[in-house]
Protein backbone atom coordinates (compact mmCIF):
# COMPACT_ATOMS: atom_id res chain seq x y z
CA UNK A 1 0.00 0.00 0.00
CA UNK A 2 2.95 2.25 0.98
CA UNK A 3 4.65 2.18 -2.56
CA UNK A 4 0.87 2.25 -4.49
CA UNK A 5 0.90 5.55 -2.17
CA UNK A 6 4.13 6.78 -3.51
CA UNK A 7 3.39 6.04 -7.34
CA UNK A 8 -0.11 8.15 -6.73
CA UNK A 9 2.32 11.03 -4.76
CA UNK A 10 4.60 10.95 -8.12
CA UNK A 11 2.10 10.73 -10.41
CA UNK A 12 0.06 14.12 -8.92
CA UNK A 13 2.90 15.99 -7.68
CA UNK A 14 5.78 15.58 -10.50
CA UNK A 15 2.69 17.41 -12.32
CA UNK A 16 2.00 14.49 -14.70
CA UNK A 17 -1.18 14.33 -13.67
CA UNK A 18 -1.78 17.93 -14.61
CA UNK A 19 -0.12 17.76 -17.57
CA UNK A 20 -2.86 15.00 -18.48
CA UNK A 21 -5.06 17.77 -18.66
CA UNK A 22 -3.10 19.96 -20.47
CA UNK A 23 -2.97 17.20 -23.58
CA UNK A 24 -6.72 17.03 -22.93
CA UNK A 25 -7.43 20.28 -23.02
CA UNK A 26 -5.37 20.53 -26.30
CA UNK A 27 -7.33 17.27 -27.89
CA UNK A 28 -10.57 18.48 -26.98
CA UNK A 29 -10.18 21.67 -29.28
CA UNK A 30 -8.76 19.83 -32.10
CA UNK A 31 -11.21 17.17 -32.35
CA UNK A 32 -13.96 19.86 -32.10
CA UNK A 33 -12.57 21.10 -35.11
CA UNK A 34 -11.93 18.06 -36.82
CA UNK A 35 -8.05 17.75 -36.50
CA UNK A 36 -7.04 14.36 -35.21
CA UNK A 37 -3.32 15.14 -34.93
CA UNK A 38 -1.62 14.42 -31.07
CA UNK A 39 1.86 16.64 -32.06
CA UNK A 40 0.13 19.83 -29.71
CA UNK A 41 -1.37 18.12 -27.59
CA UNK A 42 1.87 15.60 -26.70
CA UNK A 43 4.28 18.87 -26.57
CA UNK A 44 1.77 21.34 -24.33
CA UNK A 45 1.87 18.28 -21.91
CA UNK A 46 5.78 17.79 -21.97
CA UNK A 47 5.76 21.78 -21.92
CA UNK A 48 3.96 21.62 -18.55
CA UNK A 49 6.14 18.71 -16.93
CA UNK A 50 9.01 20.98 -17.36
CA UNK A 51 7.20 24.35 -16.54
CA UNK A 52 5.80 23.47 -13.26
CA UNK A 53 8.58 21.38 -12.18
CA UNK A 54 10.21 24.80 -12.78
CA UNK A 55 8.03 26.64 -10.81
CA UNK A 56 7.65 24.21 -8.08
CA UNK A 57 11.44 24.28 -7.62
CA UNK A 58 11.43 28.05 -7.13
CA UNK A 59 8.51 28.11 -5.31
CA UNK A 60 10.23 25.28 -2.63
CA UNK A 61 13.41 27.33 -2.74
CA UNK A 62 11.87 30.79 -1.84
CA UNK A 63 9.87 28.61 1.12
CA UNK A 64 6.31 28.83 -0.54
CA UNK A 65 5.42 25.55 -0.99
CA UNK A 66 6.39 24.16 2.68
CA UNK A 67 4.10 21.14 2.38
CA UNK A 68 5.67 19.79 -0.46
CA UNK A 69 9.65 20.28 0.81
CA UNK A 70 10.17 17.11 2.04
CA UNK A 71 8.46 15.19 -0.94
CA UNK A 72 10.09 17.03 -3.23
CA UNK A 73 13.77 16.46 -2.62
CA UNK A 74 13.04 12.84 -1.81
CA UNK A 75 12.43 12.68 -5.40
CA UNK A 76 14.33 15.64 -6.90
CA UNK A 77 16.83 12.97 -8.98
CA UNK A 78 13.40 11.50 -10.59
CA UNK A 79 12.29 15.11 -10.98
CA UNK A 80 15.20 16.06 -13.01
CA UNK A 81 15.16 12.83 -15.18
CA UNK A 82 11.58 13.42 -15.65
CA UNK A 83 11.78 16.87 -17.02
CA UNK A 84 14.95 16.14 -18.95
CA UNK A 85 13.24 13.45 -21.23
CA UNK A 86 10.29 16.11 -21.47
CA UNK A 87 12.83 18.30 -22.88
CA UNK A 88 14.19 15.94 -25.31
CA UNK A 89 10.68 15.26 -26.39
CA UNK A 90 9.80 19.09 -27.07
CA UNK A 91 12.95 19.32 -28.64
CA UNK A 92 12.25 16.40 -30.92
CA UNK A 93 8.66 18.03 -31.70
CA UNK A 94 10.23 21.04 -32.78
CA UNK A 95 13.28 20.06 -34.87
CA UNK A 96 11.67 17.04 -36.24
CA UNK A 97 7.76 17.41 -37.11
CA UNK A 98 6.40 20.10 -39.57
CA UNK A 99 6.02 22.14 -36.59
CA UNK A 100 4.34 25.08 -37.57
CA UNK A 101 6.91 27.91 -35.61
CA UNK A 102 4.71 31.15 -36.31
CA UNK A 103 2.36 29.86 -34.12
CA UNK A 104 4.36 30.97 -31.46
CA UNK A 105 3.66 34.28 -31.96
CA UNK A 106 0.58 33.29 -29.80
CA UNK A 107 2.26 31.05 -27.29
CA UNK A 108 5.38 33.42 -26.68
CA UNK A 109 3.09 36.08 -24.29
CA UNK A 110 0.78 33.62 -22.58
CA UNK A 111 3.65 31.70 -21.47
CA UNK A 112 5.66 34.62 -20.37
CA UNK A 113 2.60 34.85 -18.17
CA UNK A 114 2.56 31.72 -17.30
CA UNK A 115 6.52 32.65 -15.86
CA UNK A 116 5.91 35.63 -14.58
CA UNK A 117 3.01 34.24 -12.38
CA UNK A 118 5.80 32.80 -9.98
CA UNK A 119 9.52 34.61 -10.80
CA UNK A 120 9.60 37.97 -9.86
CA UNK A 121 9.47 40.52 -12.88
CA UNK A 122 11.10 42.81 -10.17
CA UNK A 123 12.00 41.96 -6.47
CA UNK A 124 14.18 43.41 -3.94
CA UNK A 125 13.95 43.76 0.03
CA UNK A 126 11.02 45.29 0.74
CA UNK A 127 8.87 44.90 -2.83
CA UNK A 128 8.03 41.47 -5.26
CA UNK A 129 6.21 42.75 -8.68
CA UNK A 130 4.76 39.50 -10.13
CA UNK A 131 1.35 37.98 -12.01
CA UNK A 132 0.88 35.91 -8.72
CA UNK A 133 0.69 39.36 -6.19
CA UNK A 134 -1.53 41.41 -8.17
CA UNK A 135 -4.87 41.43 -6.44
CA UNK A 136 -7.32 39.29 -8.19
CA UNK A 137 -5.99 38.38 -10.91
CA UNK A 138 -4.20 34.92 -10.10
CA UNK A 139 -6.78 33.06 -11.21
CA UNK A 140 -7.46 35.29 -14.55
CA UNK A 141 -3.66 35.05 -15.25
CA UNK A 142 -4.19 31.49 -15.05
CA UNK A 143 -7.59 30.68 -17.12
CA UNK A 144 -6.25 33.41 -19.96
CA UNK A 145 -2.92 31.50 -20.21
CA UNK A 146 -4.36 27.49 -20.56
CA UNK A 147 -7.23 28.80 -22.98
CA UNK A 148 -5.00 30.96 -24.72
CA UNK A 149 -2.46 28.08 -25.07
CA UNK A 150 -5.09 25.13 -25.74
CA UNK A 151 -7.12 26.90 -27.73
CA UNK A 152 -5.54 29.60 -30.08
CA UNK A 153 -2.22 28.20 -29.83
CA UNK A 154 -3.21 24.64 -30.50
CA UNK A 155 -5.22 25.00 -33.16
CA UNK A 156 -3.34 28.06 -35.17
CA UNK A 157 -0.29 25.33 -34.86
CA UNK A 158 -2.39 23.15 -37.03
CA UNK A 159 -3.70 25.82 -39.54
CA UNK A 160 -6.80 26.12 -38.36
CA UNK A 161 -8.45 29.57 -39.19
CA UNK A 162 -8.87 31.54 -35.85
CA UNK A 163 -12.84 31.66 -36.92
CA UNK A 164 -16.15 32.78 -34.90
CA UNK A 165 -16.32 29.52 -33.78
CA UNK A 166 -12.62 29.51 -32.28
CA UNK A 167 -12.75 32.37 -30.56
CA UNK A 168 -16.20 31.56 -28.61
CA UNK A 169 -14.41 28.18 -27.98
CA UNK A 170 -11.56 30.32 -26.39
CA UNK A 171 -13.71 32.26 -23.96
CA UNK A 172 -15.86 28.81 -23.25
CA UNK A 173 -13.23 27.85 -21.96
CA UNK A 174 -11.51 30.80 -20.21
CA UNK A 175 -15.35 30.70 -18.11
CA UNK A 176 -15.05 27.13 -17.33
CA UNK A 177 -11.41 27.13 -16.38
CA UNK A 178 -12.12 29.58 -13.51
CA UNK A 179 -14.35 27.73 -12.48
CA UNK A 180 -12.03 24.42 -12.42
CA UNK A 181 -9.43 26.74 -11.00
CA UNK A 182 -11.77 28.24 -7.90
CA UNK A 183 -11.91 25.15 -6.00
CA UNK A 184 -7.69 25.61 -6.10
CA UNK A 185 -7.96 29.18 -4.27
CA UNK A 186 -11.07 27.82 -1.93
CA UNK A 187 -8.83 24.87 -0.65
CA UNK A 188 -5.50 27.44 -0.28
CA UNK A 189 -8.37 30.50 1.21
CA UNK A 190 -6.26 29.51 4.46
CA UNK A 191 -2.68 29.89 3.53
CA UNK A 192 -2.82 32.62 0.55
CA UNK A 193 -1.84 35.72 1.70
CA UNK A 194 -4.57 38.05 2.12
CA UNK A 195 -2.70 40.79 0.26
CA UNK A 196 -3.16 38.13 -3.05
CA UNK A 197 -7.12 39.23 -2.89
CA UNK A 198 -7.84 35.97 -4.50
CA UNK A 199 -11.38 35.48 -5.55
CA UNK A 200 -13.04 33.54 -1.85
CA UNK A 201 -10.90 36.51 0.07
CA UNK A 202 -12.66 39.11 -1.77
CA UNK A 203 -16.42 37.53 -2.29
CA UNK A 204 -16.38 35.14 0.13
CA UNK A 205 -16.27 31.50 -0.34
CA UNK A 206 -20.32 30.76 -0.78
CA UNK A 207 -19.88 33.40 -3.34
CA UNK A 208 -17.37 32.52 -5.51
CA UNK A 209 -19.09 29.73 -5.46
CA UNK A 210 -22.08 30.89 -6.96
CA UNK A 211 -19.62 33.22 -9.59
CA UNK A 212 -18.18 29.94 -10.83
CA UNK A 213 -21.86 28.63 -11.43
CA UNK A 214 -23.38 31.64 -13.36
CA UNK A 215 -19.38 31.41 -15.78
CA UNK A 216 -20.59 27.55 -15.89
CA UNK A 217 -23.99 28.69 -17.46
CA UNK A 218 -22.96 31.10 -20.14
CA UNK A 219 -20.56 28.56 -20.84
CA UNK A 220 -23.01 26.64 -21.97
CA UNK A 221 -24.89 29.40 -23.20
CA UNK A 222 -22.40 30.27 -25.72
CA UNK A 223 -22.52 26.89 -27.12
CA UNK A 224 -25.53 28.43 -28.50
CA UNK A 225 -23.83 31.29 -30.58
CA UNK A 226 -21.61 29.00 -32.79
CA UNK A 227 -22.16 28.75 -36.63
CA UNK A 228 -23.77 24.94 -37.39
CA UNK A 229 -23.08 23.73 -33.68
CA UNK A 230 -24.07 20.30 -32.71
CA UNK A 231 -26.45 18.64 -30.26
CA UNK A 232 -24.40 16.37 -28.75
CA UNK A 233 -22.07 19.41 -27.83
CA UNK A 234 -24.56 21.22 -25.79
CA UNK A 235 -25.21 17.82 -23.71
CA UNK A 236 -21.73 17.64 -23.57
CA UNK A 237 -21.08 20.90 -21.96
CA UNK A 238 -23.87 20.50 -19.91
CA UNK A 239 -22.80 17.36 -18.15
CA UNK A 240 -19.48 18.63 -18.06
CA UNK A 241 -20.78 21.61 -16.24
CA UNK A 242 -22.71 19.77 -13.77
CA UNK A 243 -19.52 17.77 -13.06
CA UNK A 244 -17.43 20.90 -12.58
CA UNK A 245 -20.05 22.66 -10.87
CA UNK A 246 -20.54 20.01 -8.40
CA UNK A 247 -16.47 19.71 -7.31
CA UNK A 248 -16.97 23.43 -7.22
CA UNK A 249 -19.82 23.80 -4.76
CA UNK A 250 -18.44 20.66 -2.41
CA UNK A 251 -15.05 22.52 -2.56
CA UNK A 252 -13.91 23.30 0.96
CA UNK A 253 -10.31 24.19 2.76
CA UNK A 254 -11.37 21.02 4.67
CA UNK A 255 -10.99 19.19 1.58
CA UNK A 256 -7.97 16.73 1.03
CA UNK A 257 -5.22 18.09 -1.49
CA UNK A 258 -6.49 14.75 -3.54
CA UNK A 259 -9.58 16.26 -3.70
CA UNK A 260 -8.31 19.15 -6.28
CA UNK A 261 -5.26 17.77 -7.57
CA UNK A 262 -6.49 14.64 -8.33
CA UNK A 263 -10.49 14.80 -9.05
CA UNK A 264 -10.75 18.06 -9.97
CA UNK A 265 -7.47 18.35 -12.61
CA UNK A 266 -9.59 14.91 -13.71
CA UNK A 267 -12.48 17.12 -15.14
CA UNK A 268 -10.04 17.76 -18.21
CA UNK A 269 -9.88 13.18 -18.59
CA UNK A 270 -13.82 12.78 -18.20
CA UNK A 271 -14.52 15.64 -21.09
CA UNK A 272 -12.48 14.59 -23.98
CA UNK A 273 -13.47 10.88 -22.83
CA UNK A 274 -17.29 12.20 -23.27
CA UNK A 275 -15.96 13.79 -27.48
CA UNK A 276 -14.34 10.26 -28.06
CA UNK A 277 -17.55 8.95 -27.06
CA UNK A 278 -20.04 10.83 -28.49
Amino acid sequence: MQFLQKIKDFYIFSNIHVALAGFCMAKISLLKFENSSYKMPVFIALSIVVSYNFIRFYEIKTSRLIWLKTWFYEFKKSLIVLSAFSTLGIWYILGFTNFNFNSLIILIPFALITFFYVVPVYKNEKIEVSFRNFPSIKIFSIAISWAAICVLFALDEANIALDKNVWIEFVQRFFILIAITLPFDIRDVNYDSKKLKTLPHVLGVKTSKQFGLILLIIFVLLTFFKENYLISEVYINIIVSIITGCFLWFSSAEKSRYYTSFWVEAIPVFWLFLIVLF
